[in-house]
């Protein structure tokens, strides 16, 4: 198992990565309700000033702490420094809420070396909700451990998904909920990929799925999910990689129940 690097003031890596999160939560909380400039990188794609704020603070603080470590974040260009690490930020997951005043978002952060995936966080700043899970520790909501669901099969689950930025995949996605309707206990598109994956991680959710997420959503919201004693894959069942793609997220019978359906209906 890969030890955790300590920071150049001597804190653990989940410290420093909290501390980060909840300073730049300070900035989200600050400003929320503000009016905000807004730039469109797609139809439905946007990044406000207040995103780049919260990520100056992620990205500032860490490199403090880790000077030589890479960071590959949403709104900026990838810093390569000399060590094996990288963290992988988003600093506003759920822009589109956050902007339109929805109080429904979060700020993303993993630490990975090479394709593992070593910590992950998801804070939710107005409700000071700090989801945490470190590679073969397990996972946690404010320090208490947290479980998926125990539920059986789609039928009795609730599901979380989200569309995202590609047309084509967020109509197949409302396709195969409408298909699946009303073989389900009812669905929710949550406006956070990341918080749907913590979500899914401490049993609010018995099942998240999204067909194209990203690698600050992906590589932390894995960890999450199996570090709470479930399972993450993309649409085919595959193990997922640090990068982007799309995925599953549910406890091991609802998951293959899940997969079960998707192979049936034809969704990919």
């Amino acid at each position: 198992m890969t030890a955790l690097p300590l920071s150049q003031s001597g804190r653990s890596a989940l410290e420093v990565a909290a501390e980060a999160a909840r300073q730049a939560g300070e900035t989200l909380k600050t400003h929320f309700q503000e009016k905000t400039q807004v730039k469109y990188k797609g139809r439905a794609n946007i990044v406000t000033d207040t995103d780049l704020r919260s990520e100056e603070i992620l990205k500032s603080f860490l490199l403090a702490e880790y000077p030589d470590h890479s960071i590959l974040s949403e709104e900026s260009q990838a810093i390569n420094g000399n060590s094996s690490y990288k963290w992988i930020l988003d600093p506003l997951d759920g822009t589109n809420n956050y902007s339109f005043g929805i109080p429904f978002f979060s700020i993303v952060i993993a630490l990975t070396e090479g394709k593992d995936v070593l910590l992950g966080i998801v804070y939710d700043p107005l409700r000071d909700e700090m989801f945490s899970a470190q590679r073969r520790k397990g996972a946690t909501l404010n320090n208490s451990p947290i479980h998926v669901t125990r539920k059986k099969t789609v039928r009795e689950s609730l599901i979380g998904l989200d569309l995202g930025y590609v047309d084509e995949k967020g109509q197949k996605s409302l396709e195969f909920i409408t298909s699946l309707w009303p073989e389900m206990y009812a669905y929710r598109i949550m406006g956070s990929a990341a918080l749907g994956m913590a979500y899914a991680a401490c049993g609010r959710l018995d099942i998240y799925f999204h067909l194209l997420l990203y690698p600050w959503e992906l590589a932390c919201g894995q960890l999450l999910v199996t570090e709470a004693g479930g399972v993450a894959t993309d649409l085919d069942g595959k193990p997922l990689k640090v990068g982007q793609g799309s995925v599953i997220a549910s406890n091991k019978a609802v998951h293959a129940d899940f997969l079960r359906i998707l192979k049936e209906r034809n969704l990919g």
